[in-house]
């Protein structure tokens, strides 16, 4: 029986409850399948991603130009309504990152009387480099009242521990938190914006948008086939970022690792998000000297103060002291480093004639508390680039291991 000869009750039923009832082995692995042979024959920028593996695709994959970034929060007390979610997303995210409609009869081969179960604003466009990534915040495991809703308050790993209040922070309660998140990243923002208007549709009931940033422009490489962006600035951004091809350095600082914590967790990483406005207007008004004083580098070349190239070891020692370059350097935090994967973004004016700009930073990291909150102490209390930033929101998610295969679902062994 081909998709247009079902039934008007079975498509009603089946747009009822997003890819509710065809989630499962089947439609994921089909999916997947398809997407693989797809992969094969794209682009770097046009092609997709594969969405299976050890690890979650959009964390060490090449950054990709384009965020829609959501946090939601959990609606329903039900835990089996969400474990049903977490498998309807799953493989609605199997099938996007594809290239193909979010569900099973797609956005125009259902029947008329029903709606698709997908929105079809990216029908005839490439995967695009589609990666779509998950992540549990604190109050999934206990909400802001204390209540273990779900059954999984003994599973918190310690590493997600509430993160404390950082010197500068002006927060935004409403752009903070959420109990889980939702990173999607491609080449195209039709792409992820339709991925994440199709997950928050399949989710209607048991979850609901908290907050959401679009970004544009990435603001560091995680692969050394990039070549390094800039800021709003105006600085290149992210030389020294950790990059895919450092394997020991990744496997290290990145992945968490048998023993770390819960065993759900392994192979998983913890992802720091924070909205920074950047005051740019009083930032244009400064002399190029003292811009790069404020940096660390050269504003051109992206080199080291004192150095020709953009990739030489800076000498932290003669940088200046309140520089953020020399404040963020691992020599000057433990060896303590971050995967980086942040974003511009402009939110239209504030009213008052100014630019809603600024960088909506990322981090993906093995443990926040050695990793996160000594450097971002470490800046937050010296660093002179503090004058133009103003924090205003602050996300802490950790996002598990890769899905496995067709039997597999995001979150399957927190769970189990």
């Amino acid at each position: 029986m081909n998709e247009r000869s079902v039934s008007r009750r079975r498509a009603i039923a089946l747009a009822g409850v997003g890819v509710a009832g065809i989630a499962g082995a089947a439609a994921v692995g089909g999916a997947l399948a398809r997407g693989a042979a797809r992969d094969e024959g794209g682009s770097a920028v046009e092609g997709a991603i594969a969405f299976t593996g050890a690890h979650q695709a959009g964390i060490v994959t090449p950054a990709q130009d384009r965020l829609h970034f959501v946090a939601f929060d959990v609606i329903t007390k039900d835990r089996e309504r969400l474990v049903r979610m977490l498998k309807d997303w799953t493989a609605a995210a199997a099938r996007m990152t594809a290239g193909r409609d979010a569900g099973e009869i797609g956005a125009v081969n259902g029947m008329p009387e029903a709606p698709p179960d997908d929105t079809g604003e990216a029908l005839g466009l490439p995967p695009s480099g589609l990666t779509l990534t998950v992540g549990f915040g604190p109050t999934l495991f206990r909400d802001a009242g204390g209540r273990d809703r779900f059954g999984i308050a003994a599973k918190r790993p310690a590493a997600l521990a509430d993160l404390p209040h950082f010197p500068g922070d002006v927060l935004d309660a409403a752009l903070s938190g959420g109990d889980l998140c939702v990173q999607a990243c491609a080449n195209d923002p039709q792409v992820a914006v339709h991925a994440v208007r199709n997950l928050a549709r399949i989710g209607m009931g048991v979850v609901s948008v908290r907050w959401s940033q679009l970004g544009f422009g990435r603001t560091s490489s995680t692969s050394r086939t990039q070549a390094t962006p800039r800021n709003l600035f105006g600085f290149k951004d992210g030389t020294a970022n950790l990059k895919a091809e450092e394997a020991d350095l990744i496997e290290e600082h990145v992945w968490a690792r048998p023993g770390d914590g819960p065993e759900w967790m392994t192979g998983g990483s913890y992802l720091v998000t924070r909205k920074i406005r950047m005051i740019i207007e009083t930032w244009d008004r400064s002399p190029l000297s003292e811009q790069e004083a404020i940096v660390g580098r050269h504003k051109g070349t992206g080199a080291p103060l004192g150095k020709a190239d953009e990739f030489e070891e800076p000498d932290v020692p003669s940088l200046p002291e309140t520089s953020h370059v020399r404040l963020v350097h691992p020599d000057s935090n433990n060896g303590a480093r971050m995967l980086r994967r942040g974003y511009n973004y402009v939110d239209g004016s504030d009213g008052l004639g100014r630019l809603d700009a600024g960088l909506f930073f990322m981090a993906y990291q093995r443990d926040p508390r050695k990793q996160f909150v000594p450097v971002q102490l470490n800046m937050s209390r010296r660093d002179d680039m503090n004058e133009y930033l103003k924090p205003v929101s602050l996300g802490l998610f950790a996002c598990p291991p890769g899905v496995s295969g067709p039997d597999d679902y995001w979150g399957k062994t927190l769970f189990a």
